[in-house]
């Protein structure tokens, strides 16, 4: 069977990239990269894809009028690549509805937190501020709404009495790093199905689409 294409687009260090890179590595992995795009030339995760013998792209957003353009722009690199899956990766531009629609239900996202709960930015310190007592991470099918869209598959932690925001980013961050290759494998076997908004998963290697803190 052919391995999944995919694109990764990043703005930064690219540890989640690491993560999708290390999985791909393996030849029985149903999918591949075959293409990284970063808004940021001077973003390390692209030192990566560069290691791994994928091709980089850098797509300046400074450099066009509008958001318009520059997701005009990355459609067609991507399209070009052969891609059939984007995955964002610590991509840190929102992206038009345009774009968003043209890779409707092709295109998914990880978020450091249980979704629907923090969506947005310093999603740790607001756990912590909450005082929940499970955080986590979740990867999703990208909407026009921030942090929105059906669920893949989430990762949970505990959060500890002494936890600060670092010591919790860093122990949800390791799960990020088994989850977004999870996620992918679940796509390229064919076993997710969206019905009524909600993503159902069967069949195939046997994986669930959730990480828990017995894990």
């Amino acid at each position: 069977m052919a391995r999944l294409k995919v694109a990764v687009l990043i703005s930064g260090r690219g540890s989640n990239l690491q993560a999708l890179l290390d999985a791909c590595a393996d030849p029985a992995f149903p999918a591949e990269l075959v293409l990284v795009i970063s808004n940021i030339a001077t973003a390390y995760g692209l030192e990566r894809a560069r290691r791994a013998g994928v091709a980089t792209r850098v797509i300046d957003h400074k450099t066009f009028a509008n958001r318009a353009l520059f997701d005009q722009a990355m459609d067609e690199a991507i399209q070009d690549s052969g891609a059939q899956l984007v995955c964002l990766a610590g991509f840190m531009r929102l992206l038009t509805p345009e774009f968003v629609a043209v890779w409707k239900d092709r295109l998914i996202n990880i978020h450091p937190s249980l979704l629907p709960s923090f969506k947005g930015l310093h999603t740790h310190a607001r756990a912590l501020a909450a005082g929940v007592k499970l955080h986590g991470c979740t990867v999703h099918y990208v909407t026009p709404d921030l942090d929105d869209g059906p669920i893949i598959a989430q990762g949970a932690v505990p959060v500890l009495a002494d936890d600060d925001e670092d010591r919790l980013a860093a122990r949800v961050l390791a799960v990020e790093h088994r989850l977004y290759p999870l996620a992918l494998r679940l796509i390229a076997e064919g076993r997710l199905s969206l019905l009524d908004g909600v993503v159902r998963v069967g069949g195939g290697s046997g994986e669930a689409a959730l990480l828990n803190p017995a894990d």
